[in-house]
């Protein structure tokens, strides 16, 4: 699937190759529309991707199709037409896309998804149970909601050989059982445990990469920007999970970031400030944010996004092939708590963080649309700064909403907060002079 770059090296391969794979992937969703087909919605925190792909479903998620609208710029247009429809302009910007979408008959700026024949979720985020009610009354589907135990606590996560681990375990199973003759009926295909094995295959190389990619970026410089180049990582782990692309491209961009690592080749040509990102991106300036902070010598080494966002595969997490329903009990277990760990208990995952990647300061990124990942971080960021004296700010916008993203006010923020690195870099010169 690799190709070297125009000037003979690897190096921006894995953009080039990620960006054409989200091309393929949204002509296989139009050709899949176009025929008539349903598609299995998920959602991004325990999508289950391994196991749909078992029942030939084409998979649609949801929050990857809104997120693009905000990119092309268009998601103002969708977001009007929901709230035409009624849809307060309080609540999820991406459901609204959604339900905009769905009323143009899957009409998106990128291609065409299918309408739903069912929808898989977890309950990670409160708002993807309310979301999936949307489809039950559009299209009188089958919506399943898998009931995932989250921590109960900062520090109280429990592992395998723990009696609470395995309780929760074996609760998750017994929902997987119940799952795969809905999945059989709804898709007309008889489960066959050897193409889960096979998937699961794919996914535990891709998570295997998917970690190593997280680790690479602790190299200085950084290999790359967790904001930009990171999302293009997360579309293709997402919707490539369980696949044999997915996991040839994450091999090849190891490949690749382990060749810039090497070679002392980063991000920027001159990398000033690491920084980590907590939220959800800007996505109606998403260009312009990023360049915000990079014209500024700053670059993004690592977020709580490209963890919460990949549904736990951060944490590398392998599955015994050996015992396929079990292990993927497990896993979805694992991952999609440690997703809501990077939501709701976020500050020693924080602290990890700032030490493995050097970091020199925080950028907390609330959002208007989405209360699940915002709600908290003010506190979060009090925590946090009570435990380590680091440098962070605190800035708002939306992911979605172009009507409350102010590009000159994050500005004056942006650029006040580099003057405050700056000034604490040279007193920190002049102590250890």
């Amino acid at each position: 699937m690799a190709t070297d770059t125009t000037d003979g090296t690897i190096v921006g391969r894995g953009n080039t190759d990620g960006a054409r794979l989200f091309r393929e992937w949204f002509t296989g969703l139009t050709a899949a529309a176009e025929a008539g087909r349903g598609g299995a919605y998920v959602f991004v925190m325990g999508s289950l991707v391994e196991l749909l792909r078992t029942f030939d479903f084409p998979i649609v998620f949801p929050e990857i199709n809104s997120l693009q609208t905000a990119v092309r710029r268009v998601a103002h247009e969708y977001l009007n037409e929901a709230e035409d429809q009624g849809y307060s302009t309080d609540i999820c910007g991406y459901v609204k896309a959604d339900v905009a979408t769905q009323l143009r008959g899957g009409a998106l700026p990128m291609g065409r998804i299918p309408k739903p024949a069912i929808a898989v979720y977890t309950n990670a985020c409160n708002t993807y149970i309310k979301w999936a009610e949307i489809w039950e009354r559009m299209y009188k589907i089958p919506t399943i909601t898998l009931d995932v135990p989250g921590s109960r606590a900062a520090g109280a996560q429990t592992w395998p050989g723990n009696p609470d681990f395995e309780n929760d375990r074996t609760y998750v199973l017994a929902q997987l059982r119940e799952l795969i003759p809905v999945l059989e009926r709804v898709s007309g295909v008889a489960f066959d445990i050897d193409r889960l094995r096979e998937a699961m295959g794919h996914a535990n190389t891709m998570n295997r990469m998917w970690r190593r990619v997280l680790e690479l970026n602790g190299s200085r410089p950084s290999v790359f920007n967790a904001l930009s180049d990171g999302t293009i990582y997360l579309g293709v782990a997402n919707g490539f999970r369980g696949s044999p692309e997915g996991a040839a491209y994450f091999t090849d961009l190891v490949e690749e970031l382990e060749y810039k690592s090497a070679h002392g080749i980063g991000t920027l040509t001159d990398e000033r400030y690491r920084l980590l990102f907590i939220g959800v991106p800007c996505y109606p300036i998403f260009r312009r944010f990023t360049e915000m902070f990079t014209e500024l010598g700053g670059t993004f080494v690592g977020s709580t996004y490209l963890r919460f966002a990949s549904g736990g595969a951060n944490r590398g997490f392998e599955y015994d092939l050996d015992h396929p329903l079990e292990s993927l009990a497990e896993g979805l277990l694992i991952g999609t708590r440690d997703a809501m760990d990077n939501m709701f208990f976020q500050t020693e995952i924080l602290i990890d963080m700032l030490d493995e990647m050097d970091a020199d300061g925080l950028v907390y990124h609330p959002i208007k649309s989405c209360r699940t990942v915002s709600t908290g971080l003010a506190d979060s960021r009090r925590a946090l700064l009570a435990a380590r004296d680091v440098p962070s700010l605190f800035i708002e916008s939306d992911m979605m909403d172009r009507r409350v993203v102010s590009e000159a006010q994050l500005k004056n923020r942006i650029d006040a907060f580099f003057e405050g690195l700056a000034s604490r870099r040279a007193q920190a010169a002049i102590r250890n002079a």
